[in-house]
């Protein structure tokens, strides 16, 4: 609601664009709880049950009530979730900027779980290199969105291992703030937007793709940590 009103009171006092508009999905995206979605994915691989079905119970919970109230609060304020307009921007400065504003996104995710300023930033240094990575093979290689995804967290994996043996700071901590910003909580909210709307096949698809990448993000994770700790690979 916030978002509404102050784009409406931009439209009507500078012209801006009704373009924008689309940005209110993005107000929303800090409600979407990745960290309990990844952390569930990562205790059900180690066959903690309980921890991971609680957590992931948790993380449905909140997104359901977020995605619908984002929902209602469209209807009555006539928004909709268009497409954001495409970047009349070259690849190479394309991919600088998404390499600074994912390393302010995980630094930012970092400092929001208590981490110290300087693990928030080893964090983010790995976070910027990783999705910047996915965004890459999705746009340049037509890589599927669920393995560019897997990729991503592999690699943020593998580094977070080599950065624990160098420096010390725990694997979790590093790995976990580097790709809560792959979670896709647009599209999880165009799902819910589209079947509201009785648009089942629309919202079908943005919520396939969303299961996609919240499956793969953890399961990347869990299969760099198989490659690089051989006592993870056994039951305790």
């Amino acid at each position: 609601v916030t978002y509404v009103l102050t784009i409406l009171l931009a439209q009507a006092i500078f012209g801006v664009s009704e373009v924008h508009q689309a940005g209110y999905i993005c107000a929303m995206l800090f409600v979407i709880p990745g960290f309990p979605l990844i952390t569930g994915g990562i205790d059900l691989a180690k066959l903690d049950i309980r921890s991971g079905l609680e957590r992931i119970t948790y993380a449905l919970l909140i997104i359901l009530t977020a995605t619908m109230t984002g929902w209602v609060t469209a209807l009555v304020c006539r928004f909709q979730p268009a497409d954001f307009p495409a970047l009349e921007i070259d690849t190479g400065m394309m991919i600088i900027l998404r390499i600074i504003t994912s390393f302010f996104g995980v630094y930012g995710f970092s400092l929001m779980f208590n981490s110290p300023r300087k693990m928030a930033i080893t964090a983010g240094l790995i976070g910027m290199f990783s999705n910047t990575l996915r965004l890459e093979l999705i746009d340049l290689a037509n890589f599927p969105v669920g393995v560019a995804a897997f990729i991503g967290a592999f690699f943020t994996g593998c580094v977070a291992s080599v950065v624990k043996k160098k420096i010390g700071y725990p694997r979790i901590s590093l790995t976990v703030p580097a790709i809560v910003i792959m979670v896709p909580g647009l599209f999880m909210y165009r799902g819910i937007y589209y079947i509201g709307l009785n648009n089942i096949e629309d919202g079908a698809l943005w919520l396939t793709k969303a299961i996609l990448i919240v499956m793969a993000l953890p399961m990347g994770l869990v299969a760099a940590r198989l490659c690089t700790d051989k006592n993870f690979r056994h039951c305790t």
